[in-house]
């Protein structure tokens, strides 16, 4: 079923915040555990599911795992996002490294298929997936500025470098769906850097590829302004755009098809993580508002919630969405 099938059969608007992060607090453990051990990290997930009434359920977000899959330095922190510290690709004769390597020879991205697995079997909701996309992994194995600059100075190379990319996603994102994910979100951050010509040339291409092989809806996350790309992205296939708070979603939802789903985009820092519960409430409730007239809408947050995000926030926006979407 595609993904606005799946939000029409609902009945309601759903309800999906990305509370990866946050819930840890619900069992006192940190990031690093969770991101490093699946039984922490499943646990989580169970907690998060007990504590919060929500339509859909997202495992935690880590663009860290394919590159050190691919053996790249990973720090990994127990309050933070585990970061790539090396950026190891300047020539075509450095993706010689990468030869004969696999993503799910890594026992971390297998943890993550695992957890996703045992979260379709348990849950009630949906479950959501996340693998990084081509032009952002491009951008951990060169450097989020040298792949941007490369779009002009070395395009031989960037275009060298997102082939081998998507080829290692590729059976990631398969192993997601076999575990039974029934959506899978390809993180695209970097891609909002990039011109529509570059964007098409060297990230959308890519995503599209990747969209065309799979069988589970897609969902294409992409942060910061990208109004200037909005029909880069329908173009890519994608079933859902997941829209940063920079964006008019109201506007949005005016330019894109009727069948492509929009996802978001409460603010999460200046709206989950600042304001009080009344005012995330009106915030909600101004969204939903907004976007009344269009069927192909999930709320959720901009990104993924910061841990610090107040849960009474968490709560404030849930109830709004139950008390207001229909």
């Amino acid at each position: 079923m595609r993904l606005n099938g799946m939000v029409k059969d609902l009945g309601h608007v759903p309800v999906m915040p990305l509370l990866g992060y946050p819930g840890l607090r619900l069992n006192n453990t940190t990031v690093r555990d969770n991101v490093q051990q699946p039984a922490t990290h499943l646990a989580t997930a169970r907690a998060i599911h007990e504590r919060f009434a929500v339509d859909g359920q997202f495992c935690i977000m880590d663009l860290s795992v394919e590159a050190g899959a691919l053996g790249l330095e990973v720090r990994f922190s127990d309050s933070d996002s585990p970061t790539v510290v090396e950026h190891p690709v300047h020539s075509l004769a450095d993706l010689d490294r990468f030869n004969g390597r696999s993503v799910l020879a890594d026992a971390r991205a297998r943890g993550f298929v695992s957890t996703v697995q045992q979260m379709a079997a348990e849950f009630d909701t949906l479950v959501g997936a996340y693998a990084i996309g081509p032009f952002s992994l491009a951008g951990l194995l060169m450097g989020a500025s040298q792949a941007t600059i490369a779009t002009i100075e070395d395009p031989e190379l960037l275009h060298a470098v997102l082939r081998m990319a998507t080829a290692m996603v590729l059976p990631y994102i398969q192993a997601l769906e076999d575990a039974g994910a029934d959506m899978i979100a390809i993180l695209e951050p970097t891609g909002s850097l990039l011109s529509p010509r570059s964007f098409d040339l060297f990230c959308g291409q890519y995503v599209r590829e990747i969209v065309a092989s799979m069988r589970t809806p897609s969902i294409l996350h992409i942060c910061g302004q990208t109004n200037h790309l909005l029909d880069r992205l329908v173009a890519t296939g994608a079933q859902g755009l997941s829209l940063d708070s920079a964006v008019d979603l109201p506007d949005a939802a005016r330019r894109v098809p009727k069948d492509v789903v929009l996802i978001g985009n409460l603010d999460t820092v200046r709206v989950m993580c600042e304001q009080s519960p009344a005012e995330v409430y009106a915030s909600t409730a101004a969204l939903l508002e907004g976007m009344a007239p269009f069927d192909n809408f999930i709320l959720s947050s901009a990104c993924d919630l910061p841990l610090q995000t107040p849960l009474e926030n968490i709560d404030a926006m849930i109830q709004a969405a139950h008390d207001l979407a229909c």
